[in-house]
């Protein structure tokens, strides 16, 4: 199997529980190393990697892939320097800060003949799965109306300083809001139009942490929300079609099995404790059932093994550019309702 040689450009949260874990135990990849500022933290967990001083250094190495996981405002900038140097380019949600560079990075890994995948994890965390299954089935029927939320109870601001500074990849629009988003396009395809809601209501917070877009649909409406004041959670999923409902929890387990130190594994990785089965209620024959739908499991080796196909076989990527810049047009139009305080057709 050839192996594809694979660095970090940082090795903090992401690079320790996102990405090393995962890079390491597919048999198609090889670490190199992280690039770190000042500290040397990823070979107090791997000893045999490599430890870069700048971002020149790694990609004047042996590197085939670079994956782009530092502060959302820094990735268009990295990204184009990976890509200009002939590296495969895997880049963390968002994207980038505008669909203007989305478009520029996708057109540019297309000249240079690599791939370019962008980190939507939440594609293969468990509770989005169980959701995909269930609406592919058809047993709702048609869908006339959906909700996906991100939600959490944490008013307090973040002590990560760029995350909350008034940069242009700082909010929860562009933190949260991509998982949702792509969620949403990975459902339901493009919508027609977009209308938003975004504000700041932490105190002492000077960007965006609490939004509500509707996206419209010839047939339907979806709404996403996302905020940090929701200390009783709703149902994170919802899916209302003509013959019946499904509702299930936001109740994937990677992220904080992660963060534990645990490693993943293809055996029983990323199962759902079974109270967090969803609901679904539905007509049948003129009956009406209403029954527990249990979790399919998750693993994030899922977008790895898409990434390495794609380099290795020259298949579509995971999550394509494409996907990533329709993305960042819905973050633009979502911006600019909330400005014009009227939909955006796209």
């Amino acid at each position: 199997m050839k192996k594809i040689k694979t660095a970090l450009l940082s090795y903090g949260m992401s690079g320790k529980v996102f990405h090393a874990p995962f890079l390491t135990l597919h048999p198609g990849f090889e670490l190199t190393g992280a690039w770190e500022r000042s500290k040397d933290l990823i070979r107090q967990d791997y000893p045999n990697v490599k430890r870069y001083e700048s971002i020149e250094e790694l990609l004047a190495d042996d590197v085939d892939l670079v994956v782009v996981n530092t502060p959302v405002d820094t990735h268009y900038e990295y990204a184009k320097q990976a890509i200009a140097a002939g590296k495969h380019t895997l880049v963390e949600k968002a994207f980038t800060t505008t669909a203007a560079e989305a478009k520029e990075l996708g057109e540019l890994a297309k000249a240079k003949g690599v791939t370019l995948t962008v980190y939507q994890n939440r594609r293969w965390d468990s509770d989005f799965l169980t959701v995909k299954q269930v609406l592919e089935s058809g047993v709702l029927g048609d869908i006339v109306e959906a909700e996906i939320r991100f939600d959490r109870y944490n008013p307090i601001l973040s002590p990560k300083a760029w995350k909350e500074s008034a940069n242009a990849g700082a909010g929860v629009l562009k933190d949260l809001g991509p998982h949702i988003i792509d969620q949403a396009l990975a459902l339901f395809g493009k919508p027609d139009s977009v209308f938003a809601d975004i504000r700041t209501l932490r105190e002492g917070s000077v960007v965006d942490d609490n939004i509500d877009i509707l996206l419209y649909y010839p047939n339907k409406r979806v709404r996403l929300h996302a905020g940090f004041f929701n200390k009783e959670l709703l149902p994170s999923y919802v899916l209302q079609g003509r013959e019946g409902s499904f509702f299930k929890d936001r109740g994937d387990i990677q992220e904080d099995t992660l963060k534990t130190g645990a490693k993943p594994n293809l055996d029983n990785w990323g199962t759902e404790p079974e109270d967090k089965s969803g609901l679904l209620h539905y007509s049948q024959n003129g009956e009406s059932i209403r029954k527990t739908i249990p979790t399919l499991k998750g693993n994030y080796y899922g977008i790895f093994d898409g990434v390495y196909n794609a380099i290795t076989q020259g298949i579509p990527e995971p999550v394509t550019a494409q996907d990533g810049l329709l993305v960042m047009q819905i973050i633009d139009a979502a911006i600019e309702s909330d400005k014009e305080k009227k939909a955006i057709n796209l």
